[in-house]
């Protein structure tokens, strides 16, 4: 495993279930962690009670992890970065760090989703602050509840960087935690954020009542969907048949964990967005994403008939049964032109 003797003081930014568990990996390897949190009453509560019970119920946190919620002190002699926050909040969360920032530190994002505003993904809006930075992405197929219960679980550290990514891979690295290497950017960020939206479609699914066809059938088109998006913006489309694609869609729309299922379940059981939103104490990142992929579909032309209905659904508050029957009614297309389009 290369380095893995060299131990790290690292700084992990975001105390949802990700964070939380991520900060455990790294210090069970060894490493030097801090746990930092925006909210300072739940950062004492986390200090106090060693168990993230909103994110990350029954996990202890050991009682050496560092927990803070001052930004200032993120950077003291920190040789590596995580960045575990929502899209809708890391702009706002990270322009405070840039005045402690020691530029050329390592960054690390594990970001899943796409900026609405500016239509940048999680690598974009993170130089977009601090500038031109060393950054890897740590995705795939993860569920923060098996990884911090040692449950093997395999992920992609991608950057364009190799050595960067190689490094990382390093750091990571367990036994049940296993990190393969990737330089494209672009395809693994992409295929981490759209398949939150193909889950949204796979909760509508199992809401509904339909069964493992249409399940099968659903994975199988989001997939298509996905890769004809991420080619259009310059990703490389077997990335979409490894962990950051395949991998990550599956596990998302098929674990009673995913939040974005949990939404469309609950959509096609009748309740309303905003119902859904007041109720959840997560960010489920499919629902805005679902805005950007949209955009990003008109932007480079690309058809994503399932993303537009989704959008239909959530935003339009189409009738879910309505926007099922018209994905059905489509015009028939040959499958393989349809994935691999001239």
């Amino acid at each position: 495993m290369g380095n893995k003797e060299i131990k790290k003081k690292i700084s992990v930014l975001g105390t949802g279930g990700w964070g939380t568990a991520l900060s455990i990996v790294l210090h069970n390897k060894g490493h030097n962690v801090t746990l930092w949190g925006s909210t300072p009453d739940y950062v004492e509560y986390l200090k106090k009670h060693r168990e993230n019970k909103k994110y990350l119920k029954g996990i202890k946190i050991p009682s050496d992890l560092k927990i803070i919620s001052d930004i200032a002190k993120v950077q003291i002699e920190t040789d590596l970065i995580v960045i575990a926050i929502p899209t809708p909040y890391v702009r706002k969360t990270i322009k405070p760090l840039k005045n402690h920032y020691l530029p050329g530190t390592p960054i690390v994002s594990v970001i899943k989703g796409i900026e609405n505003e500016t239509l940048m993904r999680g690598s974009e809006v993170l130089r977009d602050v601090l500038g031109e930075q060393p950054i890897a992405l740590l995705l795939g197929p993860s569920h923060a509840e098996e990884v911090a219960r040692k449950l093997p679980t395999t992920v992609v550290v991608a950057s364009k960087d190799i050595k960067l990514a190689k490094e990382i891979q390093d750091i990571f690295i367990t036994e049940r935690f296993r990190v393969y290497t990737n330089t494209d950017v672009i395809g693994v960020e992409i295929g981490t954020s759209v398949k939150n939206v193909i889950a949204i479609a796979a909760g509508i699914c199992d809401g509904l009542g339909f069964g493992d066809n249409s399940k099968a059938a659903l994975i199988t088109r989001g997939l298509a969907e996905m890769m004809r998006l991420g080619v259009a913006m310059g990703g490389q489309r077997d990335t979409f048949s490894g962990l950051a694609g395949l991998g990550d869609l599956i596990t998302t729309c098929v674990s009673p964990y995913g939040r974005n299922r949990l939404v469309g379940e609950q959509i096609a059981k009748g309740k309303k967005l905003s119902q859904i939103l007041e109720e959840m104490d997560q960010v489920a990142e499919g629902i805005l994403t679902t805005k950007s992929v949209c955009k990003l579909a008109n932007k480079y032309n690309v058809e994503m008939p399932i993303t537009k209905e989704i959008y239909n659904v959530l935003f339009e508050d189409k009738d879910p049964i309505k926007a099922v029957n018209e994905l059905m009614v489509r015009e028939p297309k040959s499958e393989i032109e349809d994935i691999y389009p001239e």
